[in-house]
């Protein structure tokens, strides 16, 4: 057998060099670039990113090879049909974008497939790199005066312009550059993060100046980055500069006949600089006829789409725009319908003589008040009598609509009734609707034709939904889900077919499920609505995993790999095959099992390459590819990357008996701001337990970003609900103490919490965001270093606290190493300092503990105790502490008699060895002296 396949092979190689035809071979891809690029690089997840400037030509090329020629296809999603936006040719590999825009960036796919073995598919990300010109706005305080701007107030000068990458952005005063705390009169915010823009500066300028009304120049920057330059901008800041003011000089609401030219004036009555006037409408966009002249907006040949509310709005970066807005009304009639209700008081189905009949008619009229209703019988006009009873309108139906009672049928009733609707004025054509009552009038009748229930399609097609619907006149068939809430195929709760037939193009697996057909009341009998079911079952190959896995082992060792059937429909997978290359190895049918496997016993050479398990159902298959190799994985090495953090994530399967066996999580990551997600799947072995604690390490996370995580089950039916929580970087605390710092800038506030046992919580606040409205004389005016924007912790004691409430707050819990590893005969000495600020007059009392492992607060007394008014300044407080075991600090406030008590710390610090000696008495005394005289000083040269 051996000889005859050697033959076979040498006949196959003469013959290949006499064809030269070549080989079957299935397709491979490789995409590369032309031109254009600002940088090509491999980021994490092994993708491929490819940087280009905005407006440039994106040029990429798909490089295949196999045997027949593949065809290529490019799209920007993984194959998706809605989102194809080039179909190539076979010999076009290709994708050119001419003047690429940043909302064209993204992945692009391209794919290959030639009908052997599976299509080949490489993809790169495109990121698109733009700087717009930036764009100053000036706000003045709340609460400061509006008219313009003067002396002794506080005004903001704000930044901002969209950019890919962000942006760094720097203040110039005429040709100075301005930094902070390069002028007192100045303080630069930074940074301050917006998910669109980066990094923004804000400028303050506080109490103007003369020198302070000049031009400011605003950098943005991106460090020319894909050759983009810097942007500048220029405001003049005068002492005129004001807001805009506008006023509107037309009616609200504005009522007009369609065909109309309609013209809304808009002039300034304030501002400086002069505003700019634009107008907008509440749809979106104006008309394309519409016209706009200084302020004037014209709209020629007005139409009943063009309703709707249009407002002026004028800007000239001082403050909020202004907008004044007025609605424009198109007189207009439309949908008119009419239902029937045979006697409403004896709940018949059928018209009878003697009985009652309504007569129902509606249409949509704008404006509504101006709707006018008649009615017709056999062409003549028919007015309200006791046998006749026309109602205009009726409190318990829908506005715009006319009743028709007839009391007491008779034969001669029988005939055609016309229902004319129309406005005042007369400027706009009636509506009529003509309703025919006879002795032939029947009611619905709903049906689903035989074999159309249930209905079995393959993923991707198109299919029809059919019911059957008779009556006299016939009724409007409405369609909605009747297994779930969940819409239609176009979006909407509920579809409208005239003709019974619900036709769904391109039907996917979520299209699954029980539909309801169902008789309106409109253009038909009000009656109680029929109804039928119909059942669509979508089916879709098996969806399996791993789609591809590199496998690594070694000669003469075993192998197993592993393939899982996900989800499916039929739910019954037919069977299996295992192929190494073309060759066939194993083949079965499923029984219970939702999984594979094929194990290699003993590793040969021969038996490395690409394995794969096609899983079959009647739909077609799905395919596991296991790339088996020999080679050495590469050694990790432990790097110190201080810019990458990790994160353990830890979740619970709520109710895990109440569904199908969990066989897989997938987890998806994205960067707080970013659009793209990374994910992959994190499989489960056997049956997960109520309560159970499942745990999966983040890692190459960087720091400080946020990230967005997503967790969602997986069955062999299909995903489940998802679960998000957001991920933050907080800075690490070192455990087995030696050095820490906690200023309490981070909102994690260095893992410090609050004792459940005190009577109300310390706060986190800076002088910028704190409230001293109602308590001005206690509390720092910043923090520590004198910030406004700094952070410190502090005790709020307005109402409801009273006297000798407490609040804690608690450190997190620290490890003291010993320097005898034998025994703890010697403890380490640490120097836990920290400031104070206790200024008013109600100040209570503060107090600082140590509590070691096994200890409670009122087992030991305060290592550091404080009370009463102490100034309004930061003191700073230094003990030498020798703890024995693990231990934490504790901060106790204690509320004082009055609500001007308010008690601050910062800058909490804990070092190993003894704090230095505070100076002598003698040395504080001199200090004290000191600084009394020079604050004497000071208070002399204020009062000359």
């Amino acid at each position: 057998m051996d000889g005859i396949i050697s033959v076979l092979g040498f006949l196959t190689l003469v013959l290949e060099g006499i064809s030269c035809q070549g080989v079957y071979a299935p397709p491979t891809v490789r995409i590369v670039h032309s031109g254009h690029a600002c940088n090509v690089e491999e980021e994490r997840y092994s993708e491929r990113v490819y940087t280009i400037r905005e407006g440039e030509t994106l040029e990429l090329t798909c490089l295949v090879t196999g045997h027949p020629r593949p065809q290529i296809r490019w799209t920007k999603t993984a194959g998706s049909v809605s989102d194809r936006f080039q179909d190539s040719s076979v010999f076009n590999e290709t994708l050119h974008i001419a003047k690429i825009q940043r909302h064209q960036g993204g992945r692009y796919y391209c794919k290959a497939e030639n009908g052997l073995g599976s299509p080949a598919i490489k993809s790169i990300r495109v990121d698109v790199y733009y700087l717009d010109e930036p764009v100053v706005t000036v706000h003045q305080s709340i609460g400061e005066a509006k008219e313009q701007f003067y002396y002794e107030r506080t005004v903001f000068l704000r930044c901002v312009a969209n950019s890919n990458p962000p942006i760094r952005y720097s203040w110039y005063r005429g040709r100075d550059v301005l930094s902070q705390g390069s002028d007192k009169g100045v303080e630069i915010y930074e940074p301050f993060f917006t998910q669109l823009q980066g990094e923004t500066k804000i400028l303050k300028l506080k109490n103007l100046r003369p020198k302070d009304y000049a031009n400011y120049s605003c950098i943005a920057s991106v460090s020319n980055v894909c050759g983009l330059a810097d942007r500048r901008v220029v405001f003049r800041l005068t002492n005129k500069t004001a807001p805009a003011s506008i006023k509107l000089l037309v009616e609200d609401p504005i009522v007009v006949n369609p065909g109309q030219t309609v013209s809304l004036v808009c002039i300034t009555t304030a501002g400086e600089p002069a505003p700019s006037l634009a107008w907008t409408s509440g749809s979106g966009s104006l008309p394309e006829k519409s016209l706009m002249k200084e302020g004037v907006l014209t709209l020629p040949a007005i139409a009943s789409e063009d309703t709707g509310v249009y407002s002026c709005i004028a800007s000239n970066n001082v403050g909020n725009p202004a907008k004044k807005s007025t609605t424009i009304i198109v007189r207009a009639l439309k949908k008119g319908r009419f239902w029937i209700t045979p006697d409403p008081y004896h709940n018949d189905d059928n018209i009878q003589i003697g009985r009652e009949v309504k007569i129902s008619c509606q249409v949509e009229a704008t404006p509504p008040e101006e709707l006018q209703f008649s009615w017709l019988k056999n062409g003549r006009a028919l007015r309200s009598s006791e046998r006749m009873v026309i109602t205009q309108t009726d409190p318990d139906i829908s506005p715009g609509t006319t009743n028709l009672d007839i009391i007491d049928l008779k034969f001669t009733d029988f005939g055609t009734y016309t229902c004319v609707a129309a406005l005042r004025g007369g400027a706009i054509p009636e509506i009529s609707i003509d309703v025919n009552i006879s002795s032939t009038t029947v009611p619905p009748n709903l049906t689903v034709p035989r074999g159309k229930s249930p209905m079995a399609v393959r993923e991707g097609e198109t299919v029809e939904l059919e019911c059957l619907v008779s009556g006299k006149p016939k009724p409007i068939i409405l369609w909605s889900r009747a297994d779930k809430e969940a819409p239609m195929p176009d979006g909407s709760m509920q579809m409208e077919s005239y003709d019974g037939v619900l036709r769904i193009v391109n039907v996917s697996r979520e299209m699954s499920g029980s539909y309801r057909c169902q008789t309106s009341q409109y253009n038909g009998f009000n009656v109680k609505p029929r109804e039928a079911v119909i059942e669509l079952i979508v089916r879709y190959p098996p969806a399996v995993e791993p789609v591809w896995q590199e496998v690594r082992q070694g000669l003469g060792r075993q192998v197993s790999m592993n393939c899982r059937v996900l989800r499916a429909h039929p739910s019954r997978v037919l069977r299996y095959e295992w192929r190494l290359g073309s060759r066939l190895l194993h083949a079965g049918t499923f029984d219970s099992r939702d999984d594979t496997d094929y194990i290699v016993r003993s590793l040969a050479r021969e038996g490395y390459g690409e394995y794969t398990c096609d899983v079959i159902n009647e739909v077609g298959p799905g395919r596991c590819t296991f790339l088996l190799t020999g080679e050495t994985p590469p050694t990790l090495h432990h790097t110190n990357r201080p810019r990458v953090y990790g994160y353990k994530l830890q979740w619970t399967q709520m109710n895990p008996s109440a569904v199908d066996r969990i066989m897989a999580y997938r987890l998806g990551i994205r960067q707080t701001g970013q659009q793209r997600w990374w994910e992959q799947d994190i499989p489960v072995e056997g049956n997960i337990q109520k309560g159970e604690l499942i745990t999966h390490n983040l890692t190459e996370l960087i720091r400080p970003e946020a990230y967005v995580v997503r967790l969602t089950p997986i069955t062999r039916f299909g995903e489940g609900d998802s679960s998000t929580r957001v991920v933050t970087y907080s800075a690490p605390i070192n455990p087995d103490l030696r050095e820490f710092h906690c200023s309490f800038e981070e909102d994690s506030v260095c893992m410090f919490t609050q004792d459940k046992n005190d009577d109300f919580d310390w706060t986190r606040h800076s002088a910028a965001t704190r409230d001293t409205k109602y308590t001005p004389n206690t509390g720092p005016s910043g923090d520590r270093s004198g910030s406004k924007q700094g952070f410190f912790m502090y005790i709020e004691t307005s109402r409801p606290r009273k006297d000798g409430d407490t609040a804690r707050l608690l450190s997190p819990t620290f490890n003291v190493a010993p320097k005898n590893p034998y025994s703890i005969t010697s403890p380490p000495v640490y120097c836990f300092s920290f400031y104070y600020h206790m200024y008013g007059k109600h100040i209570g009392s503060l107090n600082a503990f140590v509590k070691q492992k096994g200890q409670s607060t009122s087992d030991t007394g305060p290592v550091w105790s404080l009370s009463g008014n102490q100034g309004d300044r930061w003191r700073q407080a230094k003990i030498s502490i020798h703890p024995t075991a693990s231990f934490q600090v504790i901060f106790e406030g204690i509320r004082g008699p009055g609500i001007e008590g308010d008690i601050a710390i910062d800058d909490v610090t804990l070092e190993e060895g003894e704090c230095p000696d505070p100076p002598s008495n003698r040395m504080y005394r001199a200090y004290i002296l000191i600084w009394q005289l020079a604050d004497t000083k000071k208070k002399l040269l204020l009062i000359n």
